[in-house]
């Protein structure tokens, strides 16, 4: 994968797009309600306990989403280091990447109610060190199921990349208005579904919506400056004042 591995030694190096900072990375299976085993990871800071959690729900599987898609892989490499944010990543059911395959098959964003159950149960109950301050970050089909699967009295707010709202219903928005929770959209100019004008319209029924419009960007967030775009919004309402995150990280 052309991972370059940072650990505590040599001068300040550029963080690329394969750079791999310190972290503690813990595989995990999660056990859903119905009887499935899914394989995952959870990444913490390397010398702390994390300040916040992000649980990410990865793109459609049937179109090569799984929890190394870039952006999630990224995310787990670079914010328990440099914001102190520990970030749990999961292949869905049926979806295999090079951690494993999780047991089951793809269900439409239905079956999939019981892969975030259990993601969120994940977290709430983790211990040493406890995962505080949790939020779900979902990233095309993944928003999907944020929207209509995790909204968790243990859970802070969502955070969604390029949400296309192909499964979930203005019942699911109706939902998070109600909770008053906070709700971040973060839509690429160009992207493929729903652009941020859009967006905005669909995202009105829920008032405290935050609809991010990202110039230049494209629903797979290809390139650094992308990347780098969204782990600072994240870092921004998970990790208020780490943001911007460094370009270099000194030895």
């Amino acid at each position: 994968m052309g991972e370059h591995h940072l650990g505590a030694y040599g001068g300040p190096q550029e963080i690329r797009a394969g750079t791999v900072l310190l972290a503690r990375r813990q595989p995990l299976e999660l056990h859903t309600a119905d009887g499935l085993r899914l394989v995952g990871e959870l990444a913490l800071p390397a010398d702390r306990d994390p300040v916040a959690t992000l649980v990410t729900l990865h793109p459609l599987p049937t179109e090569g989403g799984f929890m190394d898609s870039h952006v999630l892989r990224k995310a787990s490499y670079r914010l328990p280091a440099l914001a102190g944010i520990a970030v749990l990543r999961f292949n869905t059911r049926g979806t295999t990447s090079p951690a494993g395959t999780s047991e089951g098959a793809f269900d439409n964003a239905v079956g999939e109610r019981f892969d975030v159950a259990a993601a969120i149960e994940l977290a709430e109950f983790h211990e040493d060190p406890a995962l505080p301050d949790r939020w779900l970050l979902g990233w095309s089909f993944g928003t999907d199921l944020a929207l209509m699967h995790g909204l968790d009295p243990s859970i802070t707010g969502v955070i969604l990349l390029s949400p296309p709202l192909r499964y979930s219903a203005d019942s699911h928005l109706d939902a998070w208005a109600a909770s008053g929770k906070p709700v971040v959209a973060l839509v690429p100019e160009l992207d493929d579904y729903l652009r941020p004008a859009a967006a905005r319209e669909r995202f009105s029924r829920i008032p405290q919506a935050e609809v991010v419009a990202v110039e230049g960007a494209k629903h797979l967030w290809v390139g650094e400056p992308s990347v780098r775009r969204v782990l600072d919004e994240i870092v921004a309402r998970l990790a208020p004042g780490s943001e911007p995150l460094p370009t270099n990280v000194p030895g």
